[in-house]
């Protein structure tokens, strides 16, 4: 007699199919007393129906065939397509290669014990064979206790597991009385014998909405009665209701124990994976075996009470980054289902997109390392069974998932001290934002990321696109077209282009402020907790650099303009009189250092002033302003060259800074009839003036007198002479004639005066070139000092032309 057993269904290839099949498949092990098939069956069934939707797309068939008479007995499964031509893609990727397809085949080759395909003219058969090594043992109810003898239990107990309701038939079977029973604790009248890594303890049976098997209860006279429980919560009237059964009543169709799958499992998890990809296989088992669309692999996130995302499977949002405590705790031991999700959780189903979930934790030392998720996006999709099957994979995970999440902690850890101090190195002194956004983008492309962004917010809160970078230069002028170059909505509200890749924002935030965000595109679907830990160290680095490069910016903006305040703002032009000036501050990046200058008229005369202050830095520069601004209003209020030096001696000695010392060269120059200019100078310690003649003799034409800022009872004295046309006056600070090559300087041997004769003839701009490239090139080493000097020459007379 043929005692095969068979099972078939048809349906069309749609996205639905594969959930269609493992239900159908559930269903039809359930009534064949095959449960503890079920998991790995539904996991090869749900492949099989997926790779035939994915790579025929025309309708399928499929038959489930038992044979109980073969040696062992065999369950097989078999998918029927229509598209023989199109062959199976590879089973499994290449070692060491990160893609994802075809790893359900290796999957399949793994669990099931055999698995081929079969080629007809309109059709293409895969089947899998599962062996039943310990045979098969159908019900055999005559052996079982006597109908008469069955005694039906019903046991109530709220919400804290004591007992409420206790019927006579249950008296009858555990010889308890109603009124011992009532108000005593479940778990006393219990003998819960928890075996197997996938077992759970009784108050986590209590907290499922249902759960039916073996237990054993305490009889009144001290023994134990092995019995069958049906157990169901009522969730309004927050109780449980059990049903108990004697276990020797063969009408009581108790499931066998679950198959050992974690077997198969291990050897799948055993091999030499590297660590992602370890989690992107539990994912999938995960995904395939629960029917969700998508399901991921949380881990704890360093110090601190949340979980973050590690790897995921099927639909993924992109989800990344660490979900906040709710329901995944550090304080939950026990697998949960979430029915409505949103109304529980709003936040994590707009992140997970999904309205339902189930999860169980990956118990390490008794507390929660990770959690294993799946998720769908219809309310109420999954049941109380699914979560024995979603405990028991995360039961066989947990050990090895914490072993080699160490040891990849380890490696992380080095590897991340490594790239943030080779991003520290490359932004480091760097005070320019648009370098920092580009070293950004770049450090992270294609080391983390396909391509990579960097938007900047400025002061006034304006974003805007700063930098792109793709790992194929040819892509980005096509990317920085695609996305948003101003953000009209703030950046993680954006919705980013739609394409191949997965994108992922970063805050890029110091202080409080924002200084805009580090948007990155990436094949994979999740981002690994500890790449999305690293981005936000390596975002944190920037977000400081781009702070520091603002304050940077800030205060030189600060600075270049109270330093340009220090000078004057145009020369003022002197008929008869031509003019030149060369400034040059030794300090690199500034406008101004301890010398100043200043030209400019007064009624009908000229005055200028050529100053040179001890020091450098801030402190001199505001001895300059001092100086060159008291100069300018003391000469409009008509001070002589005389009192002005007495006036800002007195200034300079009331500020009380002792070693600011000033030296000055001031005078007027006052038009004359025939030509040229009358010229009335003082010299407070300031190197003298030299004048050039026409003949190329040169004289310094004033007596240097004590600085300013030593003695309040200086007094101070005026020279005058004649700037005749065609003569030149130069002015220097000791910029100039200190100019140092080793022990020589350049106004050694009257060096500054041989200069000048030698620039007869020059207008007053060529005079002031030469000494300029004279100074530069008298050493090798830029100079040290201020430099600064004038040039005022007198102009020809114009006699008029007899006729």
């Amino acid at each position: 007699m043929d005692t095969t057993r068979v099972s078939s269904t048809a349906f069309d290839g749609t996205p639905h199919a594969p959930a269609h099949a493992r239900r159908f498949v559930r269903q039809v092990l359930g009534e064949w007393r095959l449960d503890h098939l079920a998991e790995d069956a539904v996991l090869l069934t749900s492949e099989l129906v997926t790779n035939a939707v994915v790579h025929a797309g025309t309708g399928i068939e499929l038959t489930c065939r038992l044979d109980v008479d073969a040696d062992p007995a065999k369950l097989e499964i078999e998918v029927d397509d229509h598209h023989p031509a199109r062959t199976l893609p590879e089973a499994g990727p290449v070692p060491g290669s990160t893609r994802t397809s075809g790893r359900g085949l290796a999957l399949a080759g793994m669990l099931a014990d055999a698995w081929g395909v079969t080629y007809t003219r309109t059709a293409k058969r895969v089947w899998v064979r599962l062996e039943l090594a310990d045979g098969y043992d159908a019900p055999e109810p005559a052996g079982a206790a006597p109908i008469e003898t069955l005694h039906v239990g019903v046991i109530v107990a709220d919400r804290d597991g004591l007992v409420q309701s206790w019927n006579a038939e249950a008296e009858t079977l555990l010889g308890w009385r109603a009124d011992q029973a009532i108000g005593r604790p479940l778990e006393k009248l219990v003998a819960w014998r928890g075996h197997g890594p996938y077992t759970m303890s009784l108050a986590d049976t209590l907290c499922l909405g249902r759960w039916r098997g073996e237990a054993h209860m305490r009889h009144r006279d001290g023994g134990v009665v092995p019995v069958y429980v049906s157990h169901l919560r009522d969730r309004v009237r927050r109780c449980s209701v059990w049903l108990v059964v004697a276990l020797d009543h063969g009408h009581v169709l108790a499931p066998p124990p679950r198959r050992e799958a974690g077997r198969r499992i291990k050897d799948l998890l055993g091999q030499d994976l590297p660590f992602a990809e370890l989690l992107d296989t539990i994912a999938r088992i995960v995904q395939i075996s629960c029917g969700g669309e998508a399901a991921y692999v949380l881990l704890a996130a360093d110090g601190g009470d949340a979980f973050g995302v590690a790897a995921g499977a099927g639909a993924t949002p992109g989800l990344v980054g660490v979900l906040a405590p709710g329901i995944f705790g550090r304080d939950r031991t026990a697998p949960a289902i979430v029915a409505d999700l949103p109304a529980v959780d709003a936040e994590l189903a707009r992140r997970l997109c999904a309205r339902s979930l189930a999860c169980a934790p990956l118990l390490a030392g008794g507390e929660p390392a990770g959690y294993v998720v799946v998720t769908a996006t219809s309310p109420d999709r999954f049941d109380e069974e699914l979560v024995a099957s979603l405990q028991h994979i995360a039961a066989q995970v947990a050990v090895p998932v914490q072993r080699e999440r160490l040891a990849e902690r380890d490696r992380a850890h080095r590897g991340r001290l490594s790239f943030l101090a080779e991003a520290g190195e490359l932004l480091a002194g760097v005070h320019d934002e648009e370098v920092i956004a580009a070293l950004a983008a770049q450090l992270v492309v294609p080391k983390i990321a396909t391509w990579a962004a960097v938007y900047l917010t400025d002061l006034t809160g304006m974003t805007r696109l700063a930098h792109v970078w793709h790992s194929e230069e040819r892509h980005n002028a096509e990317l920085r077209k695609a996305l948003p170059a101003v953000p009209r909505t703030p950046l993680d509200e954006v919705s980013w282009p739609v394409g191949p890749e997965t994108v992922v924002s970063f805050p890029l935030v110091t202080q409080g402020r924002s200084h805009g965000a580090l948007v990155i595109g990436r094949v994979e679907p999740t981002l690994p907790l500890e790449l999305a830990d690293l981005l936000s160290d390596l975002c944190r680095l920037v977000s400081l650099n781009l702070h520091t490069a603002m304050l940077y910016a800030r205060q030189a903006t600060t600075s270049r303009v109270l330093q340009r305040s220090l000078l004057p703002l145009r020369v003022a032009p002197m008929p008869g009189l031509e003019s030149a000036v060369v400034y040059e501050p030794a300090e690199e990046g500034a406008d101004v250092g301890g010398d100043f200058y200043d030209l400019f008229t007064v009624a009908d005369h000229w005055c200028f002033a050529l100053g040179d202050v001890c020091g450098s830095g801030p402190e001199a520069a505001a001895v300059t302003g001092l100086a060159r601004h008291a100069v300018r209003l003391l000469a409009k209020e008509h001070y002589t060259v005389a009192d002005i030096f007495d006036r800002l001696n007195h200034a300079l000695l009331e500020e009380g800074e002792e070693g600011r010392f000033l030296s000055l060269l001031c005078g007027e120059l006052t038009p004359l009839p025939q030509g040229g200019a009358l010229c009335t100078i003082a010299s407070a310690g300031h190197p003298p003036p030299l004048l050039l003649r026409p003949d190329g003799k040169v004289e310094a034409m004033a007596t240097p007198q004590l600085l300013l800022g030593i003695e309040s009872g200086a007094r101070f004295y005026v020279e005058t002479f004649e700037l005749a046309p065609e003569e030149v006056l130069l002015c220097v600070t000791d910029g100039v004639t200190e100019r140092r090559d080793g022990e020589r300087l350049l106004d050694d041997g009257d060096g500054l005066a041989a200069l000048l004769s030698g620039c007869t003839g020059l207008s007053a701009h060529a005079v002031a070139e030469r000494v300029r490239h004279a100074v530069e090139t008298f050493a090798d080493e830029p100079s040290q000092d201020d430099v600064a000097l004038l040039v005022i020459k007198a102009a020809a007379v114009l006699r008029p032309v007899m006729t």
